[in-house]
């Protein structure tokens, strides 16, 4: 019986491929860039979380579409991928952070958090009867007084970041990101810079109803969610100073 090349390597998460490629932990990558888009960037006095809201039914409670999570006090995440698998890897986030204040009365470093996240996901892209988590998870967090950002993706690849996006609009983000990032921007900057981000890659207008948006800022060193007031009042902002400079070109 004719098999299509590859097969066996598609459908076994323990065997590489001639070519040195894990397919599973790619389709899982895939599954990530469908989701919804996040925006992590890194300032001088803070770390903020953007991200897209997708409300699929006029029925549903908008509230309950969360993308952005507290994990400790100087710790929050965003997600994009399979929401479910996301739930697990943030239990087991909240578990190792209030376990180190427990055993070492202290908060956890943001990037042990992160390597802890990233040694659990590698796990499942080598083992028999498992398959990779289809999430990645951008952590920011303020330790010894500075900000820190990381993205741990489903090969358990842990890297840290200035500002960078994952989702469906990654792509077209980062470029965004790459244009009008600078590292001596504050935090206010850092969260129009965010929205405004993130309203040149998602499909609907922005507004408070499909944003989350989060900070962490080195003056008190704790995670801070946003109301939707409070988001409406940045992107009223943003629409003014977007079309002062609209005025200012012509």
């Amino acid at each position: 019986m004719f098999s299509p090349a590859g097969l066996g390597y598609d459908r076994a998460i323990t065997i590489f491929s001639p070519e040195g490629r894990l397919y599973q932990v790619e389709y899982a990558m895939e599954a990530v860039k469908a989701g919804t888009t996040c925006i992590g960037i890194r300032c001088k006095d803070a770390v903020v979380l953007a991200a897209e809201r997708r409300v699929t039914s006029k029925l549903a409670d908008p509230s309950f579409y969360k993308k952005i999570f507290q994990i400790d006090e100087h710790v929050g995440v965003a997600v994009a991928g399979l929401s479910s698998d996301a739930r697990v890897l943030i239990s087991k986030l909240r578990i190792w952070a209030q376990s180190n204040r427990l055993t070492y009365g202290e908060a956890i470093e943001v990037e042990a958090l992160a390597q802890n996240l990233g040694d659990l996901m590698q796990l499942y892209t080598q083992h028999a009867g498992v398959r990779p988590f289809g999430v990645a998870i951008l952590i920011a967090g303020v330790s010894d007084g500075s900000p820190k950002l990381f993205m741990v993706d489903p090969s358990g690849n842990v890297t840290g970041y200035y500002a960078t996006a994952m989702g469906s609009g990654a792509q077209s983000a980062i470029s965004f990101l790459e244009k009008k990032y600078s590292m001596d921007m504050d935090m206010e900057k850092a969260i129009l810079l965010a929205l405004n981000c993130l309203g040149n890659v998602i499909e609907t207008e922005l507004s408070p109803e499909n944003v989350d948006l989060a900070v962490i800022s080195t003056k008190d060193g704790k995670f801070k969610r946003f109301t939707e007031e409070e988001i409406r009042k940045y992107i009223e902002q943003l629409k003014k100073s977007e079309t002062l400079e609209k005025g200012g070109k012509e």
